[in-house]
């Protein structure tokens, strides 16, 4: 039996069964453990087995020391077998991330996929066993894609086995992936660890050590090394306490300084290149030592050379830890010199050495560095690129130099981090710099300091105009700074929502020779929606069918900005969660809580309130740990819609509070829109028609669509019936012709499912009004918008109700009803059953009895997926009439979407 496994018969076993379903299922699985319990000779051992079994393994392991550069796992995972390296240079996402060609830096998704079609391809002659060794010290580019990567893998003929260190703080996310704990070894394992390690030792010493070493395998094997000869055999000369990590320290101490001179050395190039590169290791220690130094250190197994890959491994991460602690700081600097000049050809690993090695400023280490974080920054590795930049300011013989740089990283940290915390210290060392300096990047970095702490919107307005018109004339489209600096003053120009702020952004864009087409969206679709022109919307619609093939996370969430009030969020489903997940890894904190609240408006409309909560929630709580209030508001509004809609309204109360005191407090009038809609929401929920028109009223007057304003077209249908239902039925019309005019039934469907509703409701006719909601109902689609639907329906059966039209109205007051119970909006679904009782209604849905026969050939096309066009051409009808005899189906099979239609067919086709 191998030592390293005495005890660990169980695991094993667990890890042999996960083994002979790698073909089968593929799959992962992540063994938890405290330092030194035996993960890595438990990974090693399962390794082993998977080779004898015929599986090709790929592996790596995170590195403490290694310098910080990206996608170092990944490269040594990819590259660990001639197969898996030859074939990352045939995938393009892959060749470009491991900076085998040059091109455009893809999403961390892309890289991820790529990875799995890698192999499983390679899967296809032998399965494929990826080794993830200390996870939790994995660069954070290769934990972002690699905890990606083991959640792909089921059914791939590739299985992952990871090792993480539990209470270690780690860029790689496990959460959710099956799990097993290594736990310290029993009583009885100890003990035979110990016997067949160290059979000279007494039994009284024997306990003690098992006593102090409480089931750790490492301090096992490793305490009893540094005892002397006498100490193994009388216990009496023992310490009586010796905290086990300082044992295990002392132990790695007097065994690394027992090695020659040349050893040590190498031992410490090997802990600082971090890779077990052998190529780079031989360079850097080229004329001094060799290789073949390495010798004493394996003797006492301290390294080793793996055969498979041929890299250089520590026994241990405490070994590598120990190696660095031990040396003195000139030599760390003189080894990462060397380190620097072995790196030759790979610029950003150059950087960092070189960096660390420096003690006095050195402007072209400096610039070199500099460029290094330009190239983590457009991986998205925002962290990365912040740290890069203020080691390259700290190394800047010019003060302006480094207050520039300093500035840079605040200005990185807000835009990527979302490290809004860290801007004040940045920003103070940058004035203390260069006094009279001044730079775009720092005033936007202030400028959105000051939004998320105590500033105000016109005094953030003030300092980035006054920023920009410093620029020369006309200003440079190419320069990066002044296009973030125009892109924030148009965000703090949406918060204020007032007509003086646009003018003065209009003016400084003006200037511009020219605007990115993010910047032109935000400003026509987003800012001011209802006076957008179709030519906006269709470039609009244009940019958002390019999303597909974009990795960058500012981009996504600024077209996805652009697209919030015109229900275009639906069409950019797959990039907002891959944008939202990527603050999961810690990366692009700030797009990640963007992608959050756009993802959560979009499920708002569309009724995915569960996941919902859980998207916004973890926005919310990056908004929290990174001190980020300004964007924390859009999805407490949409929290807030949804606590409304289901009655719980001293949230929903509590977030609106908070929303109106926050944006009165720093005049930031869509704010207090947010703060408005939601109170008006709250209101109607619970029948307060009076106090629901007067909290409308605050988002736009009625009778027009404030300028500046994109919550007055999210609004239209509660305006509408606030104003109904308090008698101003003359101010419904005016606000219904406003919207029509403004062409709002041309901007989605959804808008114009709800603006016929409002007319319908509006209108005093109850033939008209009954038409309007007809139409509003055959809108194509009008089933993915649940709760406005919900709505459409009750308003519907009301006024039929009322009509004395108790037939009709049972349909659609039914449909609401469980429209309403399924979303969980329960006040809605009280009011909508108590008008179902009030015509005579019973409270369950229908049979479907009542079908026409084309009524029944139009469903069972639906159900087999055709859209209404498609339904349409193959039955001679316009797609209109298909949208009404679905709308007037679906109450009577019990349904509310496409979705229940098959189900409901087929028990109608029961005997």
């Amino acid at each position: 039996m191998e030592h390293a496994l005495v005890g660990r018969e169980a695991d094993m076993e667990r890890l042999g069964a996960f083994l002979a379903d790698v073909p089968r299922l593929g799959g992962s699985l992540v063994v938890l453990g405290e330092p030194g319990v035996g993960k890595t000779a438990l990974l090693a051992a399962v390794a082993g087995r998977a080779g004898a079994a015929g599986m090709r393994v790929l592996s790596a392991t995170g590195v403490q020391y290694r310098a910080q550069t990206s996608c170092g796992a990944l490269r040594q995972l990819l590259t660990s077998v001639p197969e898996s390296r030859e074939a990352a240079r045939e995938l393009p996402a892959l060749a470009t991330a491991l900076d085998f060609t040059r091109g455009r830096a893809p999403g961390r998704d892309e890289v991820a996929e790529a990875v799995v079609t890698l192999v499983a391809e390679l899967s296809r002659a032998q399965p494929v066993l990826l080794v993830l060794d200390d996870a939790q010290w994995m660069d954070r580019a290769s934990a972002a894609v690699l905890g990606r990567v083991v959640r792909l893998l089921p059914d791939s003929g590739t299985g992952a086995v990871c090792s993480v260190r539990l209470g270690d703080e780690s860029f790689f996310d496990h959460a959710g992936l099956p799990l097993h704990e290594l736990g310290p070894l029993n009583e009885a394992a100890s003990e035979e660890l110990l016997s067949h390690c160290f059979p000279a030792l007494t039994a009284r010493v024997r306990r003690r050590l098992m006593a102090d070493a409480e089931g750790n395998p490492l301090a096992l094997l490793e305490l009893p090394a540094a005892l002397t000869d006498l100490q193994r055999t009388e216990s009496h000369v023992l310490p009586q306490r010796i905290p086990l990590t300082q044992r295990l320290q002392a132990t790695f101490a007097s065994r690394i300084t027992s090695l020659p001179a040349p050893t040590r050395h190498l031992l410490l190039v090997a802990a600082l290149e971090g890779s077990g590169n052998q190529l780079i290791v031989r360079r850097a220690v080229e004329g001094r030592c060799d290789l073949k130094h390495l010798a004493p250190a394996e003797r006492l197994q301290l390294v080793r050379i793996e055969e498979a890959t041929g890299r250089l491994a520590f026994r241990h991460s405490l070994t590598r830890s120990a190696v660095v602690e031990l040396s003195t700081s000139d030599q760390r600097r003189s080894v990462h010199r060397a380190l620097a000049k072995a790196w030759t050809g790979v610029p950003d690993q150059r950087a960092w050495h070189l960096a660390q090695a420096a003690v006095e400023p050195d402007e072209q280490i400096a610039g070199l560095l500099e460029d290094a974080a330009g190239i983590s920054a457009r991986r998205g590795d925002g962290p990365n690129a912040v740290a890069g930049l203020v080691r390259a300011a700290e190394l800047s013989p010019d003060a302006a130099e480094r207050a520039r740089r300093l500035a840079h990283a605040a200005y990185l940290g807000t835009i990527l981090t979302g490290g809004v915390r860290d801007v004040p210290r940045l920003l103070d060392d940058a004035r203390r710099a260069a006094p009279d300096g001044a730079s775009l990047a720092g005033a936007v970095a202030t400028a959105l300091y000051l939004l998320n702490s105590y500033g105000d919107v016109d005094t953030a307005h003030r300092l980035l105009s006054g920023a920009i018109a410093l620029q020369p004339e006309p200003y440079d489209p190419a320069d990066a700074a002044l296009l973030e600096a125009l892109s924030t003053l148009l965000i703090v120009c949406v918060y204020g929502a007032r007509s003086e702020l646009w003018s003065g952004y209009d003016t400084a864009a003006a200037k511009c020779a020219a605007l990115p087409d993010t910047l032109r969206l935000l400003r026509t679709t987003f800012a001011d929606p209802a006076r957008a022109l179709p030519s906006d919307w269709a470039a609009l619609d244009a940019a958002v069918e390019a999303l597909h093939d974009v990795s960058d996370p500012v981009r996504i969430v600024r077209i996805g900005t652009a697209g919030a009030y015109a229900d275009r969020l639906g069409a950019m489903d797959e990039p907002l969660r891959r944008t939202a997940r990527g603050g999961r890894s810690g990366e692009n904190n700030f797009p990640a809580i963007q992608a959050s609240f756009l993802w959560g408006s979009h499920a708002w409309f569309t009724g995915q309130w569960v996941e919902l909560r859980q998207v916004v929630g973890d926005g919310l709580a990056l908004c929290e740990e990174y001190r980020y209030p300004l964007r924390s508001w859009t999805g407490k509004f949409v929290l807030a819609c949804v606590s409304a809609a289901c009655g719980d309204f001293t949230t929903a109360r509590d977030f609106a509070d908070q929303m109106d005191q926050w944006g009165a407090s720093r005049r930031a009038h869509a704010i207090t829109c947010y703060a408005a809609h939601a109170k008006t929401l709250i209101a109607l929920s619970r029948g307060d028609y009076e106090e629901a028109y007067q909290q409308a009223c605050r988002i736009t007057p009625t009778g027009t669509l404030a300028p500046f304003t994109g919550h007055a077209l999210w609004a239209l249908l509660d305006v509408t019936e606030a104003a109904v239902r308090t008698g101003r039925r003359d101010k419904a019309l005016e606000h219904t012709e406003a919207a029509r005019d403004a062409g709002v039934d041309t901007v989605s469907p959804r808008l114009c499912m709800v603006l016929h509703a409002c007319a319908a409701l509006a209108v005093e006719d109850d033939g008209a009004a009954a038409r309007g909601f007809g139409e509003a109902l055959s809108v194509e689609g009008a089933e993915r918008w649940p709760f406005d639907l919900g709505r459409i329906h009750l308003l519907h059966g009301e006024r039929l109700r009322r009509g004395r039209a108790p037939a009709r109205a049972r349909h659609h007051l039914r449909t609401a009803a469980d429209v309403f119970q399924r979303l969980g909006a329960t006040p809605w679904s009280t009011r909508a059953e108590q008008e179902l009782r009030a015509c005579g209604g019973p409270l369950h849905a229908g049979s479907g009895d009542a079908l026409t026969p084309q009524q029944r050939e139009i469903a069972s096309l639906a159900a087999a997926g055709l859209s209404n066009k498609q339904i349409a051409s193959q039955l001679f009808l316009s797609p209109r009439t298909v949208s009404t005899h679905l709308y007037q189906a679906f109450p009577k099979l019990g349904v509310t979407s496409r979705a229940g239609l098959r189900d409901a067919l087929e028990r109608l086709r029961r005997p």
